[in-house]
């Protein structure tokens, strides 16, 4: 049975970190400190819960490379289709002359998302990749 009523609870901090948090609050635009708490809180729940290796995730992985590469496009591709089952979209944009970004939206159990993950980003030419991940299931 979900408990969807408000609790309170107190929190101490070093007032240096109190200040930076504070200017977080403002920059991101919640209206108080327990918004933000609130939002810190399942952020790290979520990011938990996709370290569990049987958890049905969905996410995207961003690959930011050189198309120049000798064979990336041919190894990308590879990879993808090997583990094409849990790839439900893909959007590619030009950056300019050298540079491209793909977008790779996921959607499988945690540990097969991360191999995939890992894979395209370990190729040579994949300057940065990042996975960005939520849980299917309400947590």
């Amino acid at each position: 049975m979900e408990d969807s009523t408000l609790k309170r609870f107190g929190v101490s901090m070093e007032g240096s970190l109190l200040r930076k948090f504070d200017q977080l609050v403002t920059q991101k635009g919640y209206s108080n400190r327990s918004e933000a708490v609130r939002d810190l809180v399942r952020e790290a729940i979520i990011e938990q819960s996709s370290e569990e290796d049987d958890q049905l995730i969905a996410g995207t992985i961003l690959l930011f490379y050189n198309h120049h590469q000798r064979n990336l496009l041919e190894e990308m591709t590879t990879v993808q289709h090997e583990m094409h089952d849990l790839i439900m979209a893909t959007t590619h944009f030009h950056l300019n002359h050298d540079s491209c970004i793909e977008l790779i939206v996921v959607q499988g159990k945690a540990s097969d998302v991360r191999k995939l993950s890992n894979q395209l980003t370990s190729l040579i030419g994949v300057e940065y990749g990042k996975l960005t991940v939520a849980p299917v299931e309400k947590l």
